[in-house]
């Protein structure tokens, strides 16, 4: 029987041994807790939710709804688990913490295919097929065992994360498009502010109630990704110098340079999302939301993804990862989990079970290929692996991340992966159909509702729009499923 390590027994290296172990697979799932402990987990249980116990929205029209489906279509073990875990939560999945990592620590441990080890992993696994999925709170030892294999200042330690918008929510009569002093184009979206705007700006921002630090967060900011209320608590004026500084900048209308600019980055090559540039922060997510609306341009801002700074561990992935999650340099050592720089249960879970596929699919000799990246989860490999190096923060699922829904045919680049790399372009025509059913896309379990009445669908072209990146996705999820034969894989 083939065999396969997996280091970290949180929620990704649990759905990775789940997903390679159903596929006959032998795996080697090593937990180091409650031989060595972290600063933040309270037992030794295996997949024990840290901080929230909520997996995120239910609902089947929003991104991280559609991510739980196709993760239940895979059979996923955290979303069973989750189920048969949920506690009443709103629109959300939440789960009783103690049930949910209970009930997937009795999985692993009665699966015939997976053996758990209480130890401390060190170092990189020198040979044999090995998925890393250690999250966050990576030991300090195998940290340091990563740096050298990727030969690279590759790997941080805490996110610095600025809020990224929905391109559709902002007031384009606003905004101008220019880069200062016109080198790189009209790349940037800027929101200009006259002085009296900037100065209830920084009032409101000075006044903004913070997230505060836990003890085992406590790491020194890098002066280049200080959070915008620091740079704001050195002086009035500090943050004119430095992420909202206009120089260089003429406002088109006006042809004046205005007081202070607040400059919006395209956050994928779709220009559905932009990302606030230099806007990291540690304000609470209300209090984000108040704030950056009072931006001129951002009023009516959508947030994909709010702000944040935390401790974290993540690699650079689109420097170092193939689209199918291997190593470059180290054929057959996978990555997985947040450490790939993804954000969240849900997504950490979901880049898991991908990782554990891929290797079963490789320890048996059948080719790997990524989910479409029209899908929820091939929009988070294409987003992860292929976003800009020099840019790149880790991400939740969002409809950003997917390709703008249109006519004409319907492709799938992430595609075929070798050993190392991406190495040909998958790019299947789709025909339109019938939406799948339950029965073959897995719609879940009803909830229960607490009396309360679901939100209304949104209704106009936005929602359109939405709705057929929604039918596209479960199209060619379930087409990718089949094509593939990624459930055949699986021992009955």
């Amino acid at each position: 029987m083939p065999e396969l390590t997996i280091v970290g027994g949180g929620l990704a290296g649990c759905e990775a041994a789940w997903q390679a172990a159903s596929r006959g697979i032998s795996v080697r799932l090593y937990e180091m807790r409650p031989v060595k402990e972290t600063a933040a987990h309270k037992t030794g249980e295996l997949a024990e939710l840290v901080c929230s116990n909520s997996l995120g929205a239910m609902d089947p029209g929003t991104a991280p709804g559609l991510l739980k489906q196709e993760m239940r279509s895979l059979n996923s073990l955290i979303i069973t688990a989750a189920d048969a875990a949920y506690v009443p939560a709103g629109q959300a999945l939440g789960v009783d913490r103690n049930i949910f990592s209970q009930t997937i620590s009795d999985a692993i441990a009665k699966h015939p295919n997976i053996a758990v080890i209480r130890e401390e992993v060190t170092a990189l696994p020198e040979t044999g097929a090995a998925i890393i999925a250690t999250g966050p709170l990576t030991s300090s030892s195998l940290a340091q065992s990563i740096q050298m294999a990727t030969q690279s200042e590759s790997l941080y330690f805490f996110d610095a994360i600025s809020p990224i918008i929905d391109a559709e929510s902002i007031n384009y009569d606003i905004v101008f498009r220019a880069s200062r002093y016109g080198k790189g184009g009209d790349d940037y979206l800027n929101c200009p502010m006259d002085e009296a705007q900037y100065n209830q700006f920084y009032d409101a921002l000075m006044a903004g109630e913070r997230v505060p630090t836990k003890e085992f967060e406590k790491t020194p900011y890098f002066e280049s990704c200080l959070p915008i209320e620091v740079i704001a608590e050195r002086g009035r004026h500090t943050p004119l110098f430095g992420p909202m500084k206009p120089v260089g900048l003429v406002h088109p209308k006006t042809g004046k340079k205005p007081y202070a600019v607040v400059q919006l980055r395209a956050e994928n090559r779709f220009g559905t999302c932009y990302n606030i540039v230099g806007f990291q922060t540690k304000l609470k997510w209300p209090e984000q939301k108040r704030i950056f609306q009072m931006i001129p341009g951002l009023e009516k801002a959508e947030f994909l993804r709010l702000g944040s700074i935390h401790r974290n561990t993540f690699i650079n992935t689109p420097r170092l990862l193939s689209g199918c999650l291997q190593l470059r340099t180290r054929p057959g050592l996978f990555m997985a989990g947040q450490l790939v720089g993804v954000e969240g249960y849900t997504e950490s879970s979901a880049m898991g079970g991908l990782a554990g596929i891929y290797a079963a699919r490789m320890l048996t000799g059948k080719p790997l290929i990524a989910p479409p990246s029209t899908t929820a989860h091939g929009a988070l490999i294409t987003y992860i692996t292929e976003s800009s190096p020099t840019y790149f923060q880790p991400m939740n699922i969002n409809f950003g991340l997917f390709p703008p829904s249109g006519g004409g045919q319907l492709t799938s680049p992430a595609g075929r992966c070798g050993n190392a790399d991406v190495i040909t372009g998958h790019q299947d025509t789709v025909s339109r159909g019938e939406l799948p059913s339950s029965a073959t896309y897995g719609a879940g379990p009803s909830r229960p509702t607490n009396g309360r009445t679901p939100p209304a669908a949104p209704v106009g072209a936005k929602a359109a729009r939405r709705h057929a990146i929604l039918d596209r996705a479960r199209q060619e999820f379930s087409e990718w499923i089949a094509q593939y034969d990624i459930l055949a894989d699986i021992l009955k």
